[in-house]
């Protein structure tokens, strides 16, 4: 049954390409993005759209009281463990204090089912991988404090009754599919970056850390297909119109790649080289973060079909040039 679906951030990188696939299940979607990251010309056509913040009480209620909402997806936040650290004050006040504001308006107005777009970086240092999520939260970013604060605050809220959610911890997202490259400014993830560096468009790549207790002492990684992101948040929606009242979910692959064999990859795939200094490591950045998707699989019915290493980069690398996906 078509259902109405307020997208939170759908502007932005994935939160696009997820109110896209709603619409063309036959959902209807509402666009909610102050667009100080999202992109106007990324929100779908047949979305609705309010330029707003989720922190905006005054004009959330508005919307809310405007058109019966089912359910929410929030893709909202600032997403940079690195800048959270110069700037927690910014994180906290954005990522715990505006999505709250959110979460008390969508209870006011009854919609009770809310999916989160959580991340990995709420485990910090792993004590094994793969990561499930019975793994201890013990973030080493502002960022990841931020996540997990949320996470908090909807398992109190379930407890009370006020809604049913699902929080989806991302490892790292990446790809692209047709008309739908990364775009964020500034940008920060790896792949498009180091293509970005390999095509001349920008400095050399810096890798941040050589020396982390890995095998070629970069930073690994698990990285996951915007595409398997999307089709995720969509089961993580049935699942909450079936019944579930709380539940949180790693979305990745339980395999990671360090940063040199990322490099190594697009080199391959792209036949460029990849130009790289190598600079200190970034406060709050674990040595490897891999996940367990056991759970995502046996209870949401999800599992990735797009997210080999170099699937997802060259889906990036064809998205740079303006061919099909």
């Amino acid at each position: 049954m078509p259902r109405h679906v307020l997208v939170a951030g759908g502007a932005g990188f994935i939160g696009s390409l997820t109110a896209k696939a709603l619409l063309e299940r036959g959902d209807q979607v509402t666009v909610l993005d102050n667009l100080s990251t999202g992109l106007l010309s990324q929100v779908p056509e047949g979305a609705a759209f309010v330029e707003a913040s989720i922190g905006s009480r005054a004009e959330v209620a508005e919307l809310l009281a405007s058109s019966p909402i089912d359910a929410c997806i929030c893709f909202a936040g600032l997403i940079a463990a690195g800048e959270s650290m110069t700037e927690p004050g910014r994180y906290f006040a954005n990522n715990v204090g505006e999505t709250t504001v959110l979460l008390e308006e969508l209870i006011n107005a009854r919609v009770h089912e809310f999916v989160f777009s959580s991340s990995a970086a709420v485990y910090g240092e792993p004590l094994f991988t793969p990561m499930t999520e019975t793994h201890p939260t013990q973030p080493t970013s502002v960022y990841g404090e931020t996540k997990l604060m949320i996470e908090q605050v909807l398992a109190w809220m379930a407890r009370q009754g006020s809604l049913r959610y699902v929080a989806l911890r991302y490892f790292n997202a990446a790809g692209a599919v047709e008309g739908h490259a990364e775009a964020h400014e500034p940008e920060t993830h790896l792949i498009p970056l180091a293509i970005s560096a390999a095509k001349g468009e920008r400095p050399p790549l810096q890798v941040f850390g050589s020396d982390y207790p890995t095998p070629d002492g970069t930073c690994i990684r698990d990285y996951i297909h915007i595409n398997d992101l999307a089709t995720a948040h969509l089961a993580a929606l049935d699942s909450l119109a079936q019944g579930t009242t709380a539940l949180v979910c790693n979305l990745g692959t339980s395999h990671g790649y360090s940063v040199r064999e990322v490099l190594s990859a697009i080199e391959e795939v792209t036949g460029l080289v990849v130009p790289f200094t190598l600079a200190n490591r970034r406060p709050g950045d674990p040595a490897e973060l891999v996940a367990s998707c056991d759970l995502a699989r046996d209870v949401l019915g999800w599992v990735p079909t797009r997210s080999s290493l170099n699937q997802m980069i060259a889906d990036a690398w064809h998205a740079t040039k303006g061919d099909a996906v």
